[in-house]
């Protein structure tokens, strides 16, 4: 976050995408780096019905991590204020860098038992990380679409995150409320990607 003058009632803010974005890729690479691991191994059931099973719960994975509580993401997303003067936007980095650094021991654990599962059924529960993280960057992008159409970027206030940015991130029932500003504010486009342009445009 860039350094400033502090003004009162001043509070720093993070783009719902960006959060919802950041564990997609750790958990698209790890469940493949899991998935190749297990093949190495024949299991229990064997590699072909490891693979099979794989492949069915990366196709469940990928709509149910899409579709999770996106009722909730409209209606923050409906009822979103416009943000004041004295809001700090977050840059991307720092997001995708908290939300790594607070989930860093349960991406390792998950990959650790994606491994080891394939020891019963192998590369399933790699593909199940793989399918997850498709689920979100979907979300993403359908967020990203609703910003474009609506052209506002939706940002929600890193203090009503649940503690440790746990399971549910921007759409936890500790969120509030979401704010908005125009699609050029901030580093990142609609949808939490970067943006091929450096730094980042005035709100």
């Amino acid at each position: 976050m860039r350094r400033s003058v502090v003004k009162r009632g001043a509070y720093a803010v993070a783009r719902v995408a960006v959060l919802v974005r950041a564990p997609a890729g750790w958990l698209w690479w790890l469940g493949l780096i899991a998935a190749g691991i297990g093949l190495l191994v024949p299991g229990v059931t064997g590699r072909k019905i490891g693979l099979l099973a794989g492949a069915a719960l990366f196709v469940i994975a990928v709509p149910v991590a899409a579709g999770m509580r996106r009722r909730r993401y409209e209606g923050l997303a409906r009822a979103a204020s416009r943000a004041g003067k004295t809001v700090f936007l977050q840059d991307r980095h720092v997001s995708v860098r908290g939300w790594r650094r607070a989930h860093r021991w349960h991406l390792a654990l998950a990959f650790l038992l994606a491994i080891g599962a394939s020891f019963a059924i192998p590369a399933a529960a790699g593909l199940l990380l793989a399918g997850t993280g498709v689920g979100l960057w979907l979300k993403a992008g359908w967020l990203g679409r609703w910003e474009q159409a609506n052209e506002s970027l939706l940002w929600v206030r890193t203090d009503s995150l649940p503690s440790g940015w746990a399971v549910g991130g921007p759409g936890h029932a500790s969120v509030r409320g979401y704010l908005t500003t125009g699609v050029v504010a901030g580093d990142a486009r609609p949808g939490g990607a970067k943006r091929r342009t450096a730094g980042a445009a005035a709100r």
